[in-house]
C-alpha cells in the first residue's frame, strides 16, 4: 500500500502543496495550488484526506504555519520543519521545488524538527508568554515615568527604593492631580521610609508644568490598565494548570523558581516533560547544554546551541536568583565554579545544571530537597510559607507539612 505524504510551502496568501509517494519517490507528486483563508484550508484539508496523505510537513514561516497545522493536526501526523534545515541551493529555489525538498529531506531525517505541543499546553503558552509582555510593558512604562519626572526636575526616584511602590504612586497620582506643594506631598509618605521628611520634600520641590501633568496621568492609567490585565491573566492561568497544581507546586520548590516561573517553564515543556525522554535532551532542546563542533578531533567550539528562548531566559532569572539565596546548594556551586570560569559561564553551568534537574522533578514527579548543610532551617520555613502563599492568592490549595522523602541532588 502507498504511503504518501504532502509537502506544503507556506506563504501567507498561498499555499504550494506537493503529495509524494514515499515508495515512488523519483515520480514527480502531485502539485496544487491553495489560498490561505478558512474555506481554502478546508478544501486542503479534504482533498488530502482524498489523496490518503498520512504525514504532512511544512515549514515554520513567522506565524503563518499555525492555521494550516491546526487545520490538519486531527486528521494526520504533522511535522513542522525549521526553514534554514530545508535551504535551496542559490539560484534553484522555487515553491513546489521547496515543498517536495520538504518530503525528501523528511524521509532522509535530515530536517531539524521543532516541538509544537497539544491544544491546552499551546493555551498556556499563550497566556504566559503574554504576561511576560505585559511585565516589560510595565517596566517600558515606569521607565517613561523616569524621563518624565526628570524633566519635571522631580527627584523622588533618588530617595525612594521602589517608585511605584505604595508611597511612590500616592505622591505621583497627587501630582498628576495637579498638587504641586513639595510638603503636601511628602505627606503623602509612609512615615516607616528610609529618607526623612525633609529629604523626601525636597526632592518633590520641582517644576512642573499642566501638560507634564496630564501625561504623568496618562501613564499612570496605563500602569493600571497593566496591572489589571494582569491580575485576570494570573487568575486565567491558575485555573488553565489546576490539573496539574501538583506540578507547579513541586516545581516551584527548587531554589530560585517562584509560582510565575514554574507556570512558565510547565507551560514550555509540559507538566510532566513527556517529549523529552531524557534530562540531557531538554538540555539541548532548550540550548542550555555545551555545544560542539569538532573539526580533526578537535572541538572547535563549546558555545551552546540556539534553542528555546522563553525556556533560557526563565532559566537565567531562576539560575540569578539562586545564587542570591543565602546558603543554598546552588549559590555554594557558583562560588565553587566563579573562580574558575568566570561569572557568565558559571551562571550558565549552572542554568544547565538546574534544568535536568527540573527534568527530573517533572517527568519523575518527585520533589526538590535541598541539600546544603549551611542553609538556615528559619530562612527555609519563611521561603516555603512564601511560595505557599503566592500560590493561594492564585486560587491553588497548598498545606505544608515536613517531608522526609529521598533526597533529590541538585
Amino acid at each position: 500500500m502507498a504511503y504518501k505524504i504532502a509537502g506544503i510551502d507556506i506563504h501567507k496568501a498561498v499555499l504550494m502543496v506537493v503529495v509524494v509517494d514515499v515508495e515512488a519517490m523519483a515520480e514527480p507528486g502531485l502539485r496544487r495550488r491553495f489560498g490561505t483563508s478558512p474555506s481554502d484550508l478546508q478544501e486542503l484539508a479534504a482533498w488530502v484526506q482524498e489523496q490518503g496523505v498520512e504525514e504532512a510537513v511544512m515549514e515554520s514561516t513567522a506565524q503563518y504555519w499555525k492555521p494550516v497545522w491546526y487545520e490538519l493536526e486531527d486528521l494526520m501526523t504533522c511535522h513542522l520543519a525549521q526553514a534554514f534545515s530545508n535551504k535551496a541551493p542559490r539560484g534553484r529555489k522555487m515553491d513546489f521545488r521547496d515543498a517536495e525538498r520538504l518530503v525528501r529531506r523528511l524521509v532522509a531525517q535530515e530536517l531539524i524538527l521543532s516541538f509544537v505541543p497539544g491544544p491546552e499546553q499551546r493555551g498556556w503558552r499563550t497566556m504566559t508568554r503574554m504576561r511576560v509582555q505585559l511585565a516589560r510593558d510595565r517596566v517600558r512604562v515606569h521607565n517613561y515615568m523616569e524621563a518624565l519626572l526628570e524633566e519635571m526636575r522631580i527627584k523622588i526616584s533618588s530617595v525612594l527604593s521602589d517608585l511605584l511602590g505604595a508611597s511612590g504612586l500616592r505622591i505621583l497620582r497627587a501630582l498628576a492631580e495637579g498638587e504641586t506643594d513639595g510638603k503636601q506631598l511628602a505627606a503623602l509618605g509612609d512615615p516607616r521610609l528610609d529618607c526623612s521628611p525633609e529629604r523626601l520634600e525636597d526632592a518633590l520641590t520641582g517644576k512642573s508644568t499642566e501638560p507634564q501633568r496630564a501625561l504623568l496621568k496618562m501613564h499612570l492609567e496605563r500602569l493600571d490598565l497593566i496591572d489589571e490585565q494582569i491580575a485576570k491573566l494570573n487568575q486565567r492561568i491558575a485555573e488553565a494548570m489546576k490539573p496539574y497544581e501538583d506540578a507547579v507546586v513541586r516545581l516551584s520548590e527548587v531554589t530560585g523558581f517562584g509560582v510565575d516561573s514554574a507556570q512558565q517553564f510547565i507551560a514550555e515543556v509540559g507538566p510532566e516533560a513527556a517529549t523529552f525522554p531524557s534530562a540531557p535532551e531538554l538540555t539541548s532542546w532548550a540550548g542550555t547544554c555545551p555545544g560542539k563542533e569538532e573539526s580533526a578531533l578537535q572541538n572547535q567550539s563549546s558555545r551552546s546551541p540556539k534553542g528555546n528562548k522563553y525556556v533560557r531566559r526563565i532559566l537565567t532569572e531562576v539560575a540569578q536568583a539562586a545564587t542570591k539565596t543565602k546558603g543554598s546548594h546552588y549559590q555554594q556551586v557558583f562560588h565553587r565554579l566563579k573562580p574558575r570560569l568566570g561569572y557568565k559561564q558559571a551562571l550558565w553551568a549552572l542554568v544547565n545544571r538546574i534544568c535536568r534537574v527540573t527534568w527530573v522533578i517533572l517527568h519523575r514527579k518527585v520533589r526538590f530537597i535541598e541539600q546544603s548543610p549551611e542553609r538556615d532551617a528559619k530562612a527555609q520555613k519563611q521561603r516555603a510559607q512564601t511560595w505557599a502563599r503566592n500560590l493561594r492568592k492564585m486560587g491553588y490549595q497548598v498545606i505544608l507539612k515536613p517531608l522526609n522523602p529521598t533526597p533529590l541532588r541538585a
